[in-house]
Order: C-alpha cells, then sequence, then structure tokens
C-alpha cells in the first residue's frame, strides 16, 4: 500500500485512467466481433460499420492503449475481411 500521499494520488489517478483504457479497448474489441460475425453474411452492412470501426482502433492507437503497429494491423485484416 502507498504510504505518501502523492503515492496515493498516483493510485487513484492511475485508476481513473484505467478506467478509460479498459473502455476504449473494450469498445474496439465489440466492434471488431461484430464486424467479423456480420462479414459472413451481410457485406453491405459491414461496409457502413467500418469507419466507426476504424475510428475506435484510431482513437484506442491515439490515447495509447495499443500501438501503432497494432491498430495499423487491425485495420488492414478488417478491411481484407470485407474484401
Amino acid at each position: 500500500m502507498p504510504i505518501t500521499q502523492s503515492a496515493k494520488k498516483a493510485i487513484r489517478g492511475s485508476l481513473r485512467k484505467k478506467a478509460f483504457n479498459d473502455q476504449r479497448k473494450r469498445v474496439m474489441k465489440e466492434i471488431i466481433k461484430k464486424i467479423e460475425k456480420i462479414a459472413k453474411t451481410d457485406k453491405a452492412e459491414v461496409v457502413k460499420m467500418l469507419s466507426s470501426a476504424f475510428q475506435a482502433i484510431d482513437k484506442a492507437a491515439q490515447k495509447g492503449v495499443i500501438k501503432k503497429n497494432n491498430a495499423a494491423r487491425k485495420k488492414s485484416r478488417l478491411s481484407k475481411l470485407v474484401r
């Protein structure tokens, strides 16, 4: 357990950041799974959802939740799946 006041404050901040990062990662994963599921049946619907998936992936990469190359790989695989 933290002893100093600054260490306690750092713990609170890191917990807040973890909550935001977890939320961003969960949103990204949910939309990717949804696209992968729908891609088998309805290609037109997937094309519409692709931009929102790219947006979620880009935001996660921008905020440091995932790395830049990881985001590029996810976007590449999604666009390949749509084709």
